[in-house]
C-alpha cells in the first residue's frame, strides 16, 4: 500500500503577520521581488507563491530572509525567518543588512565572526553582489546618527541570535573555554606587548570595558595590518577573526558609557574592515563585502563619519578589482558627500583617487583625469602639521603615484603609467611589500605596452617570485594579468625565459 505524502501544516505565523502588515498576497510577492532586485536577485514570485507559503511550503535559498526583511521594514521591528514560521536560509543574504540599532549591529557582525571563525568553507564561497552595495551606502549617507550606544546594565543572559546560517547561535557557544587561544601560538610573541585586563583569563559578556581594552584592540589592529601588508591577507586572517570573536564581541556586549562606547565601536569597525580586507585578499569576495558593510555600520555607531568614508573607499577598491567600475565610482562619490569639505586634505585626496580608479576601469579618460587632478591638488594642500587619521597616513606621494600608475595603465596610457609606477616604487617603503608588488606589475605591463619586452619580463619575474612568498590571491592574479598580456609574445625569447623562471618557483 502506497503511503500518502505528509500533510503540510498551514503557516499561521505568516498569515498573522500578513494581516498585521496589511499586505495582499500579490503585494507581499511584489515586495519580495523588489527587495531581491536590490541584492542582485531576479525573483519571479506572485500571489500563488504566497498562497503556497501559507499552506506550509518552504521557500528556498535566500527567500526566507528576504521575506523577513520585507516585514521588518513594514512593521518597524526586526523579524527573522523563524518568526514567520519559515526555515532559515543559507548564509547568502545575511550580513548585507545595515542594522537599525547598535545592538542589532552587534548581533549581525558577531554572527559573521562566529561563523567565519568556525572555518565554515561555504561562507568564503559566497558571491559578491554588486546590487548589495546600494542599500548600505545609501543608509549610511542619509541615516541619522545613533543617539545612544552606552550599555550601562549587564544583561542577565545573552539571548540566542541568528548567525549567518540563520540558525540560532549563542553569543558564546557552549563548550568554549578560556583554554582555547584566540590567536595561533605563532603570534603569541607578537601579541605579548598588547595590554590585557589584569586578573582575567577570558572576558565574559557584561564586564566593564576600559580604555586599556580599547588600546588593546587598536594595538592588535596595527599588528594584523603590518602582517597583511608584508605577507598577504591569508597569513593571519583566521587569527584575526578568532580575536574578534573571543575578545572584541564580549567587549561590545559588555558595559560602557557613551564616550567609551563610541571609541569601542570605532576600534571594532577598524578590525572588522581589516577582516574584510584580508578576506578580499584571499578572493573571499562575498564574505569581504559583508565585513565591509558591517564595518560601515559600526563606524556609524562610533560617530566617525570620516572612517565610514574610508570603509566606502575600501568597498570601492573591491568593486574596481572585480571590474564593477560604475559601482566603484558611486561608492567613492557617496564617501565624498558623506564627509563634505570638512575632512583633512589627505583624506580628500584618498577619496578622489578612489573615484579616479573607477573611471579608469570604465575607460572614462576625462573623468579619470579630473579626479586625479583633484586628488593631486588636495594632497598638495596638506601641511606637515595637519592632523591626519591613522588610517589615512599611508596616503602620501608614493601612494598617489601608484594610483596614477594604475589609472594610466587601465587607460592604456603606458608611458605615463610607467613614469608614475617608477616614482611610486622609489617612494614607497619596503614594509608595503604587497603594494610594491602590485606597482611592479603595473610597471611591467606598461613596459610591455611600450614594446620593452625584456624589461617587462624581468620586472614581472621579480614580482612573481615575491607573490610566491605571500598568501595573497590578489598578488597571484596581478601576475596572471601580466601573463595574459604577454600571450601575444609567447614565442619571443624574453617570454620563454620568463616562463622558465616562474616554473622554477615551484
Amino acid at each position: 500500500m502506497t503511503e500518502r505524502p505528509a500533510q503540510r501544516t498551514p503557516n499561521r505565523q505568516l498569515a498573522a503577520l500578513i494581516a498585521e502588515a496589511g499586505f495582499s498576497n500579490a503585494g507581499l510577492a511584489r515586495r519580495v521581488d523588489q527587495l531581491g532586485l536590490e541584492h542582485g536577485l531576479d525573483l519571479r514570485y506572485d500571489k500563488t507563491s504566497v498562497t503556497r507559503w501559507l499552506r506550509g511550503q518552504q521557500p528556498r535559498g535566500t527567500t526566507p530572509a528576504l521575506i523577513a526583511e520585507v516585514f521588518t521594514r513594514r512593521l518597524g521591528r526586526r523579524l527573522t525567518a523563524q518568526d514567520l514560521g519559515l526555515d532559515a536560509c543559507a548564509p547568502v543574504y545575511a550580513g548585507l543588512e545595515f542594522a537599525g540599532t547598535p545592538e542589532e549591529a552587534i548581533d549581525i557582525v558577531g554572527g559573521l565572526w562566529r561563523k567565519d571563525s568556525g572555518s565554515h568553507a561555504e561562507l568564503r564561497k559566497i558571491a559578491f553582489t554588486p546590487a548589495g552595495l546600494v542599500v548600505p551606502s545609501r543608509d549610511w549617507l542619509i541615516g541619522r546618527a545613533d543617539e545612544k550606544v552606552a550599555r550601562l546594565e549587564p544583561p542577565a543572559r545573552v539571548p540566542a541570535q541568528s548567525g549567518p546560517s540563520g540558525k540560532a547561535t549563542d553569543a558564546r557557544p557552549a563548550g568554549r573555554t578560556a583554554t582555547k587561544p584566540a590567536v595561533p601560538l605563532a603570534l603569541g610573541g607578537a601579541l605579548a606587548g598588547v595590554p590585557r585586563q589584569r586578573g582575567t583569563v577570558e572576558r565574559g559578556p557584561g564586564q566593564r570595558v576600559t580604555g586599556g581594552d580599547i588600546s588593546a584592540l587598536r594595538s592588535v589592529g596595527e599588528l594584523f595590518r603590518a602582517l597583511d601588508d608584508k605577507y598577504g591577507g591569508g597569513h593571519a586572517r583566521q587569527a584575526l577573526v578568532r580575536y574578534l570573536e573571543h575578545e572584541c564581541e564580549p567587549m561590545l556586549r559588555g558595559t560602557y558609557g557613551e564616550q567609551t562606547g563610541r571609541r569601542l565601536f570605532g576600534a571594532a569597525a577598524d578590525l572588522t574592515r581589516l577582516a574584510g580586507w584580508t578576506s578580499f585578499d584571499i578572493a573571499a569576495h562575498g564574505l569581504a563585502q559583508r565585513y565591509f558593510v558591517q564595518a560601515l555600520r559600526l563606524s556609524q555607531a562610533a560617530g566617525d563619519r570620516a572612517y565610514g568614508s574610508y570603509v566606502l573607499v575600501t568597498m570601492s577598491r573591491q568593486a574596481v578589482y572585480l571590474g564593477h567600475g560604475r559601482e566603484a565610482v558611486q561608492l567613492a562619490r557617496v564617501a565624498q558627500q558623506g564627509v563634505g569639505t570638512s575632512a583633512p586634505p589627505v583624506v580628500q585626496a584618498l577619496l578622489h583617487a578612489a573615484e579616479a580608479r573607477g573611471h579608469g576601469v570604465l575607460g572614462e579618460v576625462r573623468a579619470c583625469t579630473a579626479s586625479l587632478v583633484r586628488a593631486e591638488r588636495a594632497l598638495e594642500a596638506a601641511k606637515s602639521g595637519d592632523e591626519v587619521p591613522f588610517w589615512a597616513r599611508f596616503f602620501d606621494e608614493g601612494q598617489l603615484a601608484d594610483e596614477f600608475g594604475h589609472c594610466h595603465r587601465d587607460l592604456q596610457q603606458f608611458r605615463a603609467a610607467a613614469q608614475h609606477a617608477e616614482r611610486s616604487l622609489q617612494l614607497r617603503p619596503s614594509s608595503y611589500a604587497r603594494s610594491r608588488l602590485f606597482c611592479r606589475i603595473v610597471l611591467a605591463s606598461a613596459r610591455l605596452g611600450l614594446g620593452e619586452l625584456d624589461q617587462a619580463c624581468q620586472l614581472a619575474a621579480e614580482a612573481a617570485g615575491q607573490a610566491a612568498e605571500m598568501r595573497s590571491v590578489r598578488a597571484v592574479e596581478y601576475v596572471r594579468d601580466f601573463e595574459r598580456r604577454l600571450e601575444p609574445y609567447k614565442d619571443a625569447a624574453p617570454a620563454r625565459s620568463y616562463r622558465d623562471k616562474v616554473a622554477a618557483l615551484g
